[in-house]
């Protein structure tokens, strides 16, 4: 892999420059195709070498690459030293480079890109994150979706890395809805139809019994009554929570399954109602609790009464807030699990919410409020059905299915499916999560079903197809070739490229595990799928003759299984057939 490459630079840079070699790895890496001169592999980055606080001009920089270069000798890893801007360039052995690669994606499978140098100092951690988080006896809403997309990729990525991973749906289960639902239910609500559909009966009821709150004021007295009983402990008031409850969690746990996703844990804030009265104590024990003229209490961020650093955490009622419920439950997870880093993922418009959590973590004395962060993401605008806005996510996946089944089946070259409806779902979820992660997550985005689909181009679509592709090849032809391979067969532009790109596997996974962006992975897949379909046109298997058929099926199953292990990160399911 680059890791044994870079190494072996690093070793010689080492003796010229008196540094230890781990010092110089990081300064070395793959040249992106895309930038690709004629006679780079790697490249050491000269500015990277030097003092950051020296004023070094570009002609100097430049000088001091040269000289470094006339000191560096070619070896049998190394083939060619040249420079460039501000670089000194390697050209890796040709038979070389091709045998290793080959050999390390083939020998390490899913670990391939994840035994680097570059994650070898890495401490391995216990990581909670918290994701997608809908509300109980509600739909599962589509602003739901970006959050357990997300999560699940930073998930599965920690849990790569060879973290322990802990993951976590914090519901929305508590709260004045219930009062209005268990009202609405005894009211409006049928047994049978809760059994058969609940979270659509659910919706009907709470829709009726908000129109006749708003109408009746004895029926919004009843809402408050019953979500009373419920604060007090009542024991048929929270039968029925509890029922709403369960039956919500099955019906999202269905909806996960068809997403490819799982959690370790289903809380909620019902959980930490009691243990928010705790935390109010506390805050008052240390002085930071402030009661204002209308009886609800907050803490004062600033220490200088700025209105915009004030968090409110009671109500006048002296019943609690998200803010507090996120304080208790931030301080139970790290009894319960002592974590190293805990990530919660939500919309960008929570931002300000997390900064006070856990400044007020911070004040009341708890140090690991520091291993606390929040990924921001961006909002989705336009997904709409054609029967018009999209209010929940199994419709969408419903039309992600359909759309994707009516282009299988207009497409010529689509072959017979066992399971049609499970292969076109795989195939639009891909479409679906490969246009979410282009851009940083921070950016809101257009939704465009017409771009989701296009099997050409830049899309999940096209790597599914690339895949699925590259396995019937396998198929076609594996059995006789797949034993031995002769790497000079392997030296035509196409495939040189390729395994330049694969060299880089390593680095891309490094950036995306340092700022947690899933865009890296997605450019990295695209590019190496577009490769791999030039080099499919022109590098036949077909009537080559044995030794060139075989090395070339060789290179094909190495971007197979890379982008394999690249797409399950990011949350896809590669499709063999389609």
């Amino acid at each position: 892999m680059a890791c044994s490459f870079r190494r072996a630079i690093a070793c010689q840079l080492s003796r010229v420059l008196n540094l230890p070699p781990e010092n110089l790895i990081t300064s070395i890496s793959a040249v992106p195709i895309s930038q690709k001169e004629e006679v780079a592999d790697f490249q050491l980055s000269v500015d990277s070498l030097l003092e950051e606080d020296n004023d070094h001009s570009r002609p100097d920089i430049q000088v001091q690459a040269k000289r470094l270069a006339e000191k560096l000798r070619c070896d049998t890893v190394v083939s060619e030293i040249s420079t460039g801007q501000r670089t000194v360039n390697f050209k890796i052995n040709r038979e070389l480079l091709t045998k290793t690669v080959l050999q390390q994606v083939i020998e390490d499978g899913s670990k391939y890109g994840l035994k680097s140098e570059l994650f070898s100092g890495l401490p391995r951690k216990k990581i909670v994150v918290e994701f997608s988080s809908p509300n109980v006896a509600k739909k599962f809403h589509v602003g739901h979706l970006r959050s357990t997309i997300i999560g699940n990729f930073i998930a599965n990525l920690k849990e790569a890395l060879g973290h322990q991973v802990i993951r976590i749906n914090y519901l929305g289960d508590w709260g004045m809805q219930f009062g209005l639902l268990g009202t609405g239910f005894q009211l409006f609500g049928y047994e049978e139809k809760l059994q058969s559909n609940p979270l659509q009966h659910l919706f009907e009821v709470y829709v009726q019994v908000n129109k006749e709150a708003a109408d009746d004021k004895s029926v919004a007295k009843s809402a408050q009554e019953f979500f009373q009983r419920l604060e007090l402990g009542d024991v048929q008031a929270l039968s029925l929570w509890q029922k709403f409850r369960d039956l919500s969690i099955e019906e999202y746990v269905r909806v996960y399954k068809r997403l490819g996703v799982y959690f370790d844990e289903y809380s909620g804030e019902s959980f930490y109602r009691e243990k928010s009265q705790e935390v109010l104590k506390l805050l008052e024990s240390k002085g930071l609790l402030l009661k204002t003229i209308k009886g609800t209490a907050v803490v004062d961020l600033s220490g200088n009464g700025d209105s915009s650093s004030i968090c409110t955490v009671m109500r006048s009622d002296g019943t609690s807030l998200y803010a507090t419920r996120d304080l208790a439950a931030a301080i139970d997870r790290m009894d319960k699990y002592n974590f190293d880093t805990m990530i919660y993922v939500t919309d960008k418009g929570q931002k300000k919410h997390f900064q006070q959590v856990f400044q007020m973590l911070k004040i009341m004395g708890y140090d690991w409020a520091e291993r606390c962060q929040h990924v921001p993401f961006g909002v989705v605008q336009g997904m709409k059905t054609r029967r018009g806005d999209v209010t929940f996510l199994e419709d969408v996946l419903n039309e992600i299915q359909l759309r994707m089944l009516q282009n299988m089946a207009s497409i010529k070259t689509t072959k017979e499916l066992k399971n049609p409806q499970e292969t076109a779902e795989r195939v639009g979820l891909a479409a679906l999560i490969i246009q979410d992660f282009k851009g940083l997550l921070l950016s809101d985005y257009k939704f465009s079903w017409d771009r989701v689909f296009q099997s050409r181009g830049d899309t999940g679509v096209f790597l599914q197809y690339t895949h699925a592709r590259l396995h019937s090849l396998e198929e076609t032809f594996g059995c006789g070739y797949l034993n031995d391979f002769n790497t000079a067969c392997l030296q035509e532009p196409q495939s040189v490229s390729i395994l330049q790109h694969l060299l880089r596997f390593d680095e891309v996974l490094y950036k995306s595990s340092q700022d947690l962006q899933p865009r890296h992975i997605v450019s990295y897949l695209l590019t190496l799928s577009h490769l791999a379909a030039v080099a499919h046109r022109t590098l036949q298997i077909k009537d080559s003759p044995p030794e060139v058929a075989g090395a070339r099926l060789h290179l094909f199953k190495a971007v197979r299984s890379v982008l394999a292990n690249g797409m399950k990160l990011l949350g896809i399911t590669p499709v063999c057939r389609m």
